[in-house]
């Protein structure tokens, strides 16, 4: 079970018990944010694509759109998602609980910087109806990432 992924993994750093389950599903921006009382943009969602037959995870803002141009520039291809029958699979999360923690370990993960003007975003924990609410430090400190990027658009620095 994904949750319990997450669980396991958080625990390395003494934070399982930020999982938190919700009675409603928050498995797109919308809903999270409704279950969660908070903004869209707060939400840090994450968004599965395939680079070179390889899957990679990017962590984004909940108003945060991808550039296809920017991303070309950055990766030199176009963004091709991830199928959503391959997510599980690839990722080791279903649809709509994809979270940073407890990947598959060929999974590259990139943080996008439209995260970096809010203190603190919830991410998914693993399940379709959890999440994990962490500073923007914590989420750089404790997500095994491969750095900050700068691929979308759509959002201002407010």
């Amino acid at each position: 079970m994904s949750i319990e992924n997450v669980r396991q993994h958080l625990k390395k750093f003494k934070l399982e018990k930020r999982i938190v389950e919700h009675e409603e599903v928050g498995d797109t921006v919308e809903h999270a944010a409704q279950v969660l009382g908070c903004d869209e943009k707060q939400i840090a969602k994450s968004l599965t694509f395939s680079i070179n037959s390889a899957p990679i995870l990017i962590v984004l803002a909940g108003d945060a759109k991808v550039d296809n141009q920017k991303f070309k520039a950055f990766f030199h291809t176009r963004p091709k998602m991830l199928l959503f029958k391959d997510v599980e699979k690839l990722i080791g999360h279903v649809p709509g609980a994809v979270t940073p923690f407890a990947v598959k370990k060929n999974v590259k993960i990139y943080l996008d910087k439209s995260l970096s003007r809010f203190p603190y975003v919830y991410t998914a924990g693993g399940s379709l109806n959890s999440t994990i609410k962490l500073s923007i430090i914590e989420l750089e400190k404790y997500v095994e990432h491969n750095g900050w990027i700068d691929v979308t658009k759509g959002w201002a620095l407010n």
